[in-house]
């Protein structure tokens, strides 16, 4: 039996090909089109979720059910003492406060600790390798956690939206800033930070919105993270709701304007699409905790 095992959730970008492959588990997070539950790649595809969303069906996001995270919990503490759940920030979904509470219970209680360290996307991913890291180190779930934890503020991600539409839907701005940045070609640039979701800029069309992506990226290094960059101890990080010729052209974009680092890029889990809709790009970073 393993000492300490992880398990996290689908908003992590982390395929089952891949979790099998890191030993870990991935918890399926559900999202409704009308009244019908689906999950990313259990059934429905991700071609077949932006058809839906392209034409118009109505999608809303959920937590999961207690009893599926209770299962892949035993699931997990079936091969291991102790589990590390890293899941979606408390920030942006209530699963992971509820998680904790359930964490409490007997037989959990000292045996699942719940990391809340405010990721999502690929920083979350991230965030799930560097626990690995942490336990091949010797390194204890509690030590884990802890050191996950106080690392909460050391990232930030910029996304890119190609349409105002699902913000609107989502409430992040009313029907007549959506309809203006329809007519002006607007492409805002949110940013995540800590938990909190903000309209950070409003670039007219998609060369200005990349570009305003990689400055603001830039300017971060150069300020916020410099002592962790000028260390190498910051993960440069891409997540995409476009289609792969896209998705490529944006990963090289960043690579050129930030020559010898690494690119960790995964594919906007399909919970997070349903906010952010097709056509989404987006850069950020995590500082190794």
């Amino acid at each position: 039996m393993k000492a300490i095992g992880v398990v996290t959730d689908s908003h992590s970008g982390i395929l089952q090909e891949e979790a099998k492959r890191l030993g870990i588990r991935v918890l399926p997070m559900p999202f409704y089109f009308d009244d019908e539950c689906f999950y990313e790649n259990v059934n429905i595809t991700r071609e077949e979720f932006f058809k839906k969303i392209r034409e118009g069906a109505n999608v809303t996001t959920s937590q999961p059910s207690p009893a599926s995270v209770y299962d892949i919990w035993d699931q997990a503490l079936a091969e291991c003492e102790k589990i590390l759940y890293i899941p979606i920030s408390s920030g942006i979904s209530g699963s992971c406060m509820t998680a904790s509470s359930m964490a409490e219970e007997e037989p959990y209680a000292g045996r699942v600790f719940v990391v809340d360290n405010g990721r999502v996307a690929t920083p979350l991913h991230r965030s799930v390798l560097d626990a690995l890291e942490l336990i091949d180190q010797g390194c204890s779930a509690e030590e884990i956690q802890n050191r996950l934890e106080t690392a909460r503020a050391e990232m930030v991600i910029y996304v890119g939206v190609d349409t105002m539409e699902f913000l609107k839907k989502g409430g992040r701005v009313n029907s007549t800033t959506a309809l203006l940045g329809t007519v002006l070609n607007i492409k805002p640039v949110l940013k995540f930070d800590v938990g909190t979701l903000e309209v950070f800029q409003k670039c007219r069309g998609t060369v200005k919105m990349r570009r305003c992506m990689i400055e603001a990226m830039k300017h971060d290094f150069e300020t916020v993270f410099r002592e962790k960059y000028e260390k190498g101890e910051v993960y440069l990080v891409a997540a995409s709701s476009s289609d792969p010729e896209t998705t490529r052209s944006w990963v090289e974009e960043i690579r050129e304007a930030f020559p010898g680092m690494d690119v960790m890029c995964d594919d906007l889990s399909l919970g997070v699409s349903c906010h952010i809709g097709p056509g989404g790009l987006g850069i950020g970073c995590s500082c190794k905790p």
